[in-house]
């Protein structure tokens, strides 16, 4: 089952749970047909905002320490930080990916290495819907690809990404690609340059990864869950699968990285998990998991590493 099939069937049993809601309420309490309406959504929100804050509460409890100059401080500003994250999976979910496929597009004669977008974990294209128009409006051609099946070996998407790429490289004429990915998606790239090579790889961006796991992983389901696995006081920390990745790869391989992670993503717990050694890695502070694909400072700064290639490649040129 794809993950777009998954998040139309989820939502059609919200839609039920709220239908039986609101009609429980018209027999048992009288309720108007606007007042069972309201009872029926608010209680679907309700539950999709309670999962949001457990995921917040799950992911303190194995936080790592958060330096000074990251945290949120103030009511307010804890509650935008969560207002962003909780809306950001509602659109997400509700909207977007359920009507998502995977698309490619060209910008002829941009000099900007085009770009290959992996999502995470449970996701699929339509989580790039904010940074997309950013390409869009940069000249930056790009594509994305759906990680499917979306339970499997990480391992395995590695033959999808290998396709993507070269397909890109044939519709641009590019020798490189930019790798852009969310979450499990930045496992996946790296699993990719392990078994292709990073010869075609002019930068990978990671957004979110759980580069050493991540302690929520054992609420996932699937293989690529599994993979993702990190233990609260075992040592190392990392499951096999991880400690595998990180042995197969070179100092050459770990500086074609950008790590961007915030310290209060509430699924990746350590946060620090998204360090990269060797790799640069850019933090910030005050953004959920989610919202990193929606947030403007980070996107701000994925569109700054995006031309700072593209000027080194016009200067080649």
């Amino acid at each position: 089952m794809s993950a777009r099939r998954l998040l139309q069937l989820i939502l059609l049993v919200q839609a039920l749970a709220a239908l039986a809601i609101g009609l429980a309420a018209v027999q048992i309490f009288g309720a108007s047909r606007w007042q069972a309406l309201a009872l029926g959504l608010g209680s679907v929100v309700l539950v999709r905002l309670l999962i949001n804050a457990n995921n917040f509460f799950m992911s303190a409890r194995f936080a790592s320490p958060t330096p000074e100059e990251y945290r949120v401080k103030g009511v307010g500003a804890r509650l935008r930080m969560f207002f962003e994250e909780f809306s950001t999976s509602m659109l997400q979910s509700s909207w977007t990916m359920p009507r998502a496929s995977a698309r490619t597009r060209i910008h002829p004669g941009s000099a900007a290495p085009p770009v290959l977008l992996l999502h995470g974990y449970g996701c699929n294209s339509g989580y790039w819907s904010h940074l997309l128009p950013r390409l869009d409006a940069a000249g930056i051609s790009h594509a994305t690809v759906d990680l499917e099946p979306i339970m499997g070996d990480i391992d395995g998407y590695a033959p999808l990404v290998e396709r993507a790429v070269e397909s890109l490289r044939a519709a641009t004429g590019a020798d490189r690609v930019v790798i852009v990915a969310h979450s499990m998606g930045g496992l996946v790239a790296r699993a990719w340059m392990r078994a292709f090579g990073t010869a075609r790889v002019a930068r990978v961006i990671t957004l979110g990864s759980p580069h050493h796991g991540t302690c929520l992983a054992a609420f996932g389901l699937g293989l690529n869950a599994a993979q993702m696995r990190r233990m609260a006081k075992d040592e190392p920390p990392e499951c096999a699968w991880l400690r595998a990745l990180a042995q197969g790869e070179d100092a050459a391989a770990r500086a074609l990285v950008t790590s961007i992670f915030s310290h209060q993503d509430n699924i990746i717990a350590p946060q620090t998990s998204s360090e990269l050694p060797g790799a640069r890695n850019l933090a910030f502070g005050g953004v959920g998991h989610v919202a990193l694909g929606r947030n403007p400072r980070v996107l701000d700064a994925v569109m700054r590493e995006l031309s700072a290639l593209r000027e080194q490649e016009e200067a080649v040129q």
